[in-house]
């Protein structure tokens, strides 16, 4: 019989023992096991896929992009790294970033650490060992000390709540799951279901394909153009010298991208000046300019509205028919409440005499039929169907799983009204299992490059916080957790994100709590509460001893 690095028996079921077990070669994955790999730990990353990159792994839709700045999406732990690689461009592709991240597994020979083509079924906490046995497809059984969930926020994939895909004859893509080969929509008739990210990335690319294609629009989408252009070689030496200050600044920043903070409220200026900084923010190309313009734009219906009404003038501006420019206009929620986007001629795509909008608030979605889609209204037929639904964000991947903490309690029906965490990292009852940008942290409110990073080095100082001392295994308090759930809740009440109908608050899945899942408070604030809970002993932790094997 084997045994487990405290000395311990493994149990008779586990197939293998490890410190620790990662799920998710993604961005998170690749820089944890690069972590618990320089403090001596012996960890296993599962990964479904065949490959490292997660969402940059699974996300090949035409035009898919970071709508962050590549020079910013990126690692900042190895100076080295920095210097070596170079973007190509302002907002890398997903191509390249897969490279980047390929680049990063070979450099730091990470690939030896995980287990491809697998996916992990369910892990179950033994409170009397103070481990975990995780259970993946493949039959293996790990026996583990710590679990730490690198899943992604946006990495399980929805597709419509309308009955018939199955019948239709031709091909239905999901922009979550392209196929690596790439499709070829020429001579096609094509329908695109959605106008989140993925389907503003993707529609002009295949409209430019298809000889004619249809979009079917729920809720139109606030989108802003990215500006994308090659990265001059002048510019990516002056960020390479200047990276340090950088990246100090992203991570005290409210967004994870360093930009000048407001000081005055909307109607503190002129209109002539408020629309001067917001035209000022649609040339810069970024998703925060805008947004960030002024102290009070997500937080007062009103000052809001005026950025709002800036973008809505822009589409006017670009599309030629005036109904339709109104129809691909948002007037049901603030702006920035749902994730903005950044495009590439995307509203520029609608002045094509072969791009059509079908408004679902007017006529909407009956089902799929073996020949097209069918509203309320009529029939489309077409060659082929693309789906741009969205993801089950933030929980949806970690949910997926069976996890069961202390009593066998599930991780599912925890969170069966809403998710609930302490700093989006640990949840009570499940100890040493800890989520990477988990709900009600920053997360999808931030670069993600930089609050992944934040919760790997976090994670893994309490990790060897707790090796250091000999402690098996910490668990977040129940007083702790309902404090920061109900903190979340009063900074996100006291902004106009609730008000929306969005995947921040969970309202794309049917059926499902709807809580404001990300922490809406600031990346640096958020960050400074970590530090300081880590500083005062970890507090709100409890460290759970050492367990009597002896007793029966």
């Amino acid at each position: 019989m084997s045994e487990s690095s405290n000395g311990h028996p493994a149990p008779v079921e586990a197939t293998d023992v490890a410190d620790a077990v990662v799920v998710g070669a993604g961005v998170a994955g690749l820089y944890q096991l690069y972590r618990l790999r320089a403090l001596g730990l012996r960890t296993r990353v599962i990964e479904a896929g065949a490959g490292v990159g997660g969402t940059w792994y699974w996300n090949r839709y035409p035009g898919a992009r970071c709508d962050v700045e590549s020079l910013s999406y990126s690692y900042s732990f190895s100076p080295e790294l920095e210097q070596e690689w170079t973007w190509s461009e302002k907002y890398a592709t997903q191509p390249e970033i897969l490279r980047y991240l390929e680049h990063v597994a070979d450099r730091f020979d990470l690939r030896g650490g995980i287990t491809f083509d697998t996916r992990v079924d369910s892990a179950a906490y033994d409170e009397r060992r103070r481990r975990w046995l995780v259970a993946t497809d493949t039959g293996e059984r790990i026996d583990a000390q710590f679990v730490i969930m690198a899943t992604g926020c946006l990495s399980v994939s929805k597709a419509p709540e309308i009955p018939g895909a199955e019948s239709f004859r031709g091909p239905i893509h999901h922009t979550g799951h392209w196929p690596h080969e790439g499709v070829d929509f020429t001579g096609q008739r094509l329908g695109v279901i959605g106008t989140g990210s993925s389907g503003i990335q993707s529609i002009p690319i295949m409209a430019r394909q298809a000889v004619d294609t249809t979009v079917f629009q729920r809720t139109p989408n606030f989108s802003m153009p990215a500006g994308n252009r090659p990265l001059p070689v002048e510019e990516v030496d002056a960020m390479k010298a200047n990276y340090l200050a950088w990246r100090e600044g992203q991570r005290h920043s409210g967004f994870g991208v360093p930009i000048p903070e407001p000081t005055l409220a909307a109607f503190e200026v002129s209109e002539a000046e408020r629309n001067a900084k917001y035209q000022d923010g649609w040339d810069r190309g970024n998703l925060v300019s805008i947004l960030a313009a002024y102290t009070d734009t997500l937080t007062d219906a009103e000052a809001n509205d005026t950025a709002a009404e800036f973008i809505r003038s822009k589409i006017r501006s670009i599309v030629h028919d005036p109904e339709l420019a109104e129809t691909l206009s948002p007037r049901s929620f603030p702006v920035g409440t749902k994730r903005p986007c950044l495009d590439s001629g995307y509203y520029e795509t609608f002045n094509k005499p072969n791009v059509h909008l079908v408004d679902l608030r007017a006529t909407p979605l009956v089902e799929i039929t073996e020949r097209g889609v069918r509203t309320s209204e009529r029939e489309y037929e077409f060659d082929a169907i693309v789906f741009a639904t969205g993801f089950d964000a933030m929980t949806g991947a970690l949910t997926s799983v069976d996890i069961r903490g202390v009593g066998g309690v599930s991780l599912k029906d925890r969170w069966a009204d809403g998710p609930r965490t302490y700093l989006g990292i640990a949840v009570a009852g499940f100890p040493n299992l800890f989520t990477i940008t988990g709900p009600t942290s920053p997360s999808v409110f931030s670069n993600m490059m930089v609050s992944i990073e934040q919760h790997v080095d976090w994670v893994t100082d309490l990790i060897a916080h707790l090796r250091d001392r000999g402690v098996p295994a910490v668990d977040a308090t129940e007083r702790a957790e309902q404090e920061w759930v109900a903190h979340n809740i009063e900074v996100g009440d006291g902004t106009l994100y609730p008000t929306a109908e969005s995947w921040y608050m969970g309202s794309n899945v049917p059926g499902k709590p709807r809580v404001l899942m990300a922490y809406i408070g600031g990346v640096g604030v958020y960050r400074d509460k970590c530090d300081e809970v880590a500083a005062n002993g970890y507090e709100g932790f409890a460290f759970v001893p050492e367990p009597n094997l002896t007793r029966a």
